[in-house]
C-alpha cells in the first residue's frame, strides 16, 4: 500500500456506490465521481467491489515511457488518424452498431495516442502540447489557470 491510488473512469462508473462502503478512509465520492487521491491508500477495496470495473489502481510514481523509434510512433500515429477517420464515418451512420463502432474506433485511437506518447503525463509531448495552449490565442472561456496548474504539477513531479 501507498504506492499505488484508485481511479475512477467516470464512462464505466454506474453509481452503484459499493465503493463507498468498503473504502476505509472515505475516499471515494460518487456524487462528483472522484476519488480523494489524498486520502486514498491505494488498499484497492473499491476496485475490488465496483461491479461495473469502473475503478482502477494507478502507480502514484508514473514509469518512464518506452522508447519507440520514429518508424513505430509514425505506424501508430497512422493507425490513429485511421480509427478517427472511421470513428466520423461511424457517426454518420444510424442505429447501436454504429455508435458502438463509433465508440470502440474512439477508444482505439486514444490508446495509440497515448502508446506514442502523445497522452501520458511523463511525457514530453504533454508539456508541450500544454505550453502551446497557453501560448496560441484561445477562447475567453478558456481555463488558462487548469493549464498552469497541470504544468507546475509536471514540473513537480519531474523534480
Amino acid at each position: 500500500m501507498g504506492s499505488l491510488f484508485a481511479v475512477r473512469n467516470i464512462r464505466l462508473c454506474t453509481k452503484d456506490c459499493l465503493c463507498l462502503y468498503v473504502c476505509p478512509t472515505g475516499a471515494s465520492d460518487t456524487e462528483n465521481s472522484i476519488i480523494d487521491r489524498e486520502k486514498c491508500i491505494g488498499c484497492g477495496q473499491c476496485a475490488a467491489a465496483c461491479p461495473s470495473g469502473a475503478i482502477s489502481l494507478v502507480p502514484k510514481k508514473m514509469p518512464p515511457q518506452q522508447p519507440h523509434s520514429d518508424r513505430v510512433i509514425a505506424a501508430m500515429m497512422a493507425l490513429a488518424r485511421s480509427k478517427a477517420r472511421q470513428e466520423n464515418i461511424a457517426a454518420s451512420l444510424p442505429g447501436p452498431l454504429a455508435a458502438a463502432a463509433e465508440k470502440s474506433n474512439r477508444l482505439m485511437a486514444e490508446d495509440l495516442i497515448r502508446e506514442a506518447g502523445y497522452m501520458l503525463p511523463q511525457s514530453d509531448n504533454a508539456r508541450a502540447f500544454l505550453e502551446k495552449l497557453l501560448k496560441d490565442n484561445q477562447a475567453e472561456d478558456f481555463p488558462r489557470e487548469t493549464v498552469q496548474k497541470l504544468l507546475e504539477r509536471l514540473s513537480s513531479k519531474a523534480g
